[in-house]
């Protein structure tokens, strides 16, 4: 006989199951810096999900779901704002050239894999056509469930984090990665020990 379990209850705030919300983690963070964003609908259900926890962290950002966004230009076009997309390649610029700007920063971060924030660019021209920031090099993930690919690559909170702490010098941004923290603690927990030394020196 089949026995129906009953559907986990999760957070409205952070979508953590309520055994694991995070809630009593996050915090609520003042930042000049404008932060927007633009994460991929495949991404929402990630087990992870950082952009959220970056948005919930900070007064002064906004989460986008959409692969393509409606009305684009409300968000992008605020005034007392510079505008740019936190996006490496070619002509990005290195974020430490704005951090004595007069006027803040509007950072739109898209969110999801590689593949899918470039996909983010290619439907929002408004988007591809903003000037890109990017971070310096030699900035290390705390991500430890597996051996990334790419030392290099950082989880959306991490990169937000990095980018207001080269913006803001002045401010404490740490905060914003105990949640993320915790978040890798309880799954490192989860999968036991033999199955995360195998995953991060595999």
């Amino acid at each position: 006989m089949l026995i129906e379990r009953a559907p986990r209850q999760h957070c409205q705030d952070c979508t953590r199951p309520i055994a694991h919300c995070l809630c009593d983690l996050i915090p609520s963070l003042p930042s000049r810096t404008r932060v927007v964003l633009v994460q991929h609908p495949n991404e929402v259900k990630h087990a992870l999900n950082t952009a959220r926890l970056a948005a919930l962290g900070l007064q002064n950002a906004q989460l986008i779901i959409a692969e393509r966004v409606e009305n684009l230009e409300q968000y992008v076009q605020l005034p007392g704002y510079r505008v740019c997309v936190l996006f490496p390649g070619e002509g990005a610029q290195v974020l430490s050239a704005y951090q004595d700007d007069q006027l803040p920063l509007l950072l739109i971060v898209p969110d999801g894999t590689w593949r899918k924030a470039r996909k983010i660019l290619y439907c929002n021209p408004l988007l591809a056509a903003l000037p890109r920031v990017t971070l310096p090099a030699g900035l290390s993930s705390r991500y430890r469930l597996r051996k990334a690919p790419d030392e290099q690559a950082l989880a959306t909170v991490e990169a937000v984090a990095y980018a207001l702490d080269i913006l803001e010098p002045d401010a404490d941004f740490s905060p914003l990665l105990r949640p993320f923290d915790a978040l890798i603690d309880g799954q490192i927990k989860a999968m036991g020990e033999a199955v995360y030394q195998r995953n991060h020196t595999g």
